[in-house]
């Protein structure tokens, strides 16, 4: 007995049918960061401040989140101020999002299943803060993010200011260049570490040219190579924490963690708060000045893309 495919249930606000009427760019944004990366009311302000900056840069936001078996691509102002009051909100990937549209319920897409979401809705370019990555002690657990095979596979160019700098940035960089995946830094050699201009470490790639990089996404395609690419943008220089300041205090949030045997998706909401307390509250507000950056980024390479050649 065979079984029809079910309809993707794909729900788009007024804002983005208008864009799509009008050939305007589009640029995805992620919903984790609402839900899971800073308290009530700092991130309803984020979000709409990330949209806002998108927006004067020339492109229209789709923020994308799963609202009662429905990915929502773009989100109203009512549904965007609910989301980020909403408690107990699902975490969703590549592994567990289909069957969140199957049981009608909600959640907020990770990296991984924001790109799945932008993939089927037809958006190339998505700005995040920074993508997942090969976390510390990963050849003991094995916890890597699937946002690097997301990015080996998904046609979406994602811009991040690196991958988070709570991550083993040389493996993150190594199994992005195993899978093909293209990491290209903008305006320095350096690969960025979120909220620290340098990581220490020198990205494959360098592009400063929004033109470019949108040239770079059409070849890949042109070629019939899978995957997108990530575009490394630094945080600007007066938001950033010193890379030397951080690291001790990572080492202690990442002992804190192993003490208390914490693992697999709740790692990373547990690494960004002590982080967050530990530096009295420093790495919010650089978070907040790097998402925004990107922001303006990815419209001017979303701008790009429908530009004539």
């Amino acid at each position: 007995m065979t079984h029809a495919l079910p309809l993707l249930p794909i729900v788009e606000a007024a804002e983005i049918r208008a864009a799509r009427a009008s050939a305007a760019p589009i640029v995805a944004l992620e919903s984790t960061i609402i839900t899971h990366g800073m308290p009530y009311p700092r991130n309803l302000e984020t979000a709409r401040a990330v949209e806002a900056e998108v927006r004067a840069s020339g492109a229209v936001p789709a923020t994308i989140a799963v609202i009662e078996g429905r990915i929502r691509i773009g989100l109203e102002p009512a549904a965007l101020d609910q989301l980020a009051q909403a408690r107990g909100v699902a975490k969703l990937s590549r592994a567990d999002l289909a069957a969140c549209l199957a049981q009608g319920g909600t959640g907020s897409t990770t990296v991984a299943a924001t790109m799945i979401c932008a993939a089927r809705a037809g958006i190339a370019v998505f700005a995040t803060g920074g993508i997942g990555g090969v976390h510390r002690g990963a050849e003991q657990s094995f916890d890597i993010s699937a946002d690097l095979q997301e990015l080996a596979q998904t046609p979406v160019t994602v811009v991040a200011a690196g991958a988070k700098a709570i991550l083993d940035l040389p493996k993150t960089l190594e199994v992005l260049e195993t899978l093909g995946v293209p990491v290209i830094a903008v305006g320095q050699d350096a690969f960025p570490a979120f909220w620290s201009r340098d990581s220490g470490l020198r990205a494959p790639l360098r592009m400063d040219d929004p033109a470019m990089i949108a040239r770079a996404h059409a070849m890949r395609a042109a070629l019939g190579l899978p995957g997108g690419q990530l575009v490394a943008n630094p945080i600007p220089g007066d938001a950033e924490i010193a890379a030397q300041t951080l690291a001790p205090l990572i080492a202690q949030a990442q002992a804190e963690a192993a003490a208390a045997g914490i693992t697999s998706k709740a790692v990373t909401p547990f690494l960004l708060q002590r982080l967050f307390e530990l530096t009295e509250g420093r790495t919010l507000e650089a978070n907040i000045a790097l998402v925004r950056n990107n922001a303006r980024l990815a419209a001017r390479i979303a701008a790009a893309f429908i530009a004539p050649a």
